[in-house]
């Protein structure tokens, strides 16, 4: 059998970054399940030990660690240090969650025993990791499901398998065992394959809608099978009245262009009172042509990099075009300075007047802008969606964002804050096409173990009082 290559390129340069032999999926669950009870029974101790451990071999690495995030997704260097960074700062954010979310409880009665409620790992989890965040949001999944006592299949992005590679290379060194956590590379076919497999007993998965609904379709008849989606999100950003509009700007920048706009909490639609586009948008404007995009290692390091590549680009690029042929009137254009290399100026499109808009998630630096005359039907714009990850308000009184927060369907939702970084210290989760109702973050606990109850006595006690012949 000829053993199949991946290969990963860096976005910014087209150079080549990894290369190495897609795995075999059946052999990769074969070792995690015969690994999963030794794992499992592993004092709950031990294995926050090793976890913490991690943390130190991820702070040794850290500086090539950044410089492999950087090359393989083309977000800046500073960027890449700060996802290094959650990296760390999930392991102790997890064990208090776990403690928090999974800890132990007891009730005793002298004559009906104790009763007790323990929570128990699932077994062997696949966890497939997207390419705009390699490193955190896989690690995100992993480290509370080994701290519950699962063993793990990693699929890294097809896009990042050298960040993938690199992350599972600190456990490792942190003395977790190698059929604990394994990292199985491949595509498309290779994450079917885990998902369907009989001897996967949960899937963690970070990506697109489209294949999120084909998980969740494929284990529909399956409910036994543990699956936590994070599927993105076309979020709205309000903005009502302000008179810090600068600052306003500032936030809109940061919420639609950080990471080329390649966060699912990234704002994808900006809904404007009327009375404040103008001088907002001269604001805005203004900020965006000032943005440095470039490669990203360059001095003065930019804002933004590229998007992960060329055919991403491409349909940023059509994306733009379409709602302009729709109605759309550009304030910002989209712009590519190199037509063999995916590096884009954002793009800002006023698409009040387009009829339909498209209820997808444009991912990447292209913001549309819309405008309405209050609150109300400001928020009516917000929920005209079926995705429903992050909203934020910018403006406003403590009785607007009231407003705001009970009539917006989002599961994160902030006030004069950015619609992205969300704190790895409160539930990270959306409705609708966003997720399954399983946040992730603080709340991964709760589909890392589920609970089992029991009633305990030291001895047997009973006897039939009733139904029964002298």
């Amino acid at each position: 059998m000829t053993e199949k290559t991946l290969i990963s390129f860096a976005p910014a340069s087209g150079e080549e970054v990894w290369r190495g032999t897609i795995s075999d999926v059946g052999a990769a669950v074969s070792r995690a399940r015969r690994a999963w009870p030794d794992w499992a029974a592993t004092p709950l101790a031990v294995r926050i030990e090793s976890m913490r451990r991690f943390v130190n071999e991820v702070r040794i690495r850290h500086d090539e660690f950044a410089e492999i995030i950087a090359r393989e997704t083309g977000k800046p260097l500073w960027e890449a240090r700060t996802e290094v960074d959650a990296v760390m700062n999930k392991v102790e954010i997890s064990v208090n969650a776990y403690s928090e979310r999974t800890g132990r409880t007891r009730l005793d009665s002298a004559l009906q025993g104790t009763s007790a409620v323990r929570h128990k790992p699932h077994g062997v989890m696949a966890v497939l990791g997207p390419y705009n965040f390699p490193a955190h949001l896989p690690n995100g999944h992993i480290v509370p499901a080994l701290i519950a006592g699962n063993v793990i299949l990693f699929k890294p992005s097809e896009k990042t398998p050298a960040v993938g590679e690199k992350l599972i290379e600190c456990f490792y060194a942190a003395g977790v065992p190698e059929d604990v956590v394994q990292l199985v590379f491949g595509g498309v076919d290779e994450g079917k394959e885990l998902v369907a497999h009989g001897g996967v007993d949960g899937v963690l998965f970070t990506g697109s809608v489209q294949a999120g609904i084909a998980i969740n379709r494929r284990l529909a008849s399956n409910p036994g099978k543990i699956v936590a989606l994070e599927m993105g999100g076309n979020n709205p950003l309000v903005v009502i009245d302000t008179p810090v509009v600068n600052d306003a700007a500032s936030l809109i920048i940061q919420s639609a262009f950080t990471t080329a706009g390649q966060r699912c909490t990234a704002a994808r639609r900006l809904i404007v009172k009327e009375s404040m586009y103008e001088p907002l948008m001269e604001a805005l404007l203004k900020l965006t042509r000032k943005l440095i995009v470039d490669d990203p290692f360059a001095d003065p390091q930019p804002f933004m990099g590229p998007v992960i590549d060329n055919a991403v680009a491409d349909k940023l690029e059509q994306s733009f075009l379409a709602l302009v042929t729709e109605g759309g009137k550009p304030l910002a254009h989209m712009r590519r300075g190199d037509p063999e290399k995916p590096f884009l100026t954002p793009g800002i499109i006023d698409t009040t007047e387009v009829a339909d808009r498209p209820d997808v998630e444009l991912f990447g630096p292209l913001l549309q802008v819309i405008k309405v005359p209050d609150l109300d039907l400001a928020i009516a714009e917000a929920n005209n969606t079926r995705f429903g990850l992050s909203a934020s308000l910018i403006g406003g009184a403590p009785e607007d964002f009231g407003r705001f927060w009970a009539n917006v369907r989002a599961g994160i939702i902030n006030w004069n804050r950015p619609t992205n970084g969300a704190s790895s210290s409160q539930p990270f989760g959306g409705i609708g096409l966003s997720g399954n109702h399983r946040p992730a973050a603080y709340y991964a606990a709760d589909y890392c173990a589920y609970p089992v109850a029991s009633t305990e006595m030291e001895q047997p006690r009973a006897n039939i009082a009733i139904g029964v012949k002298d």
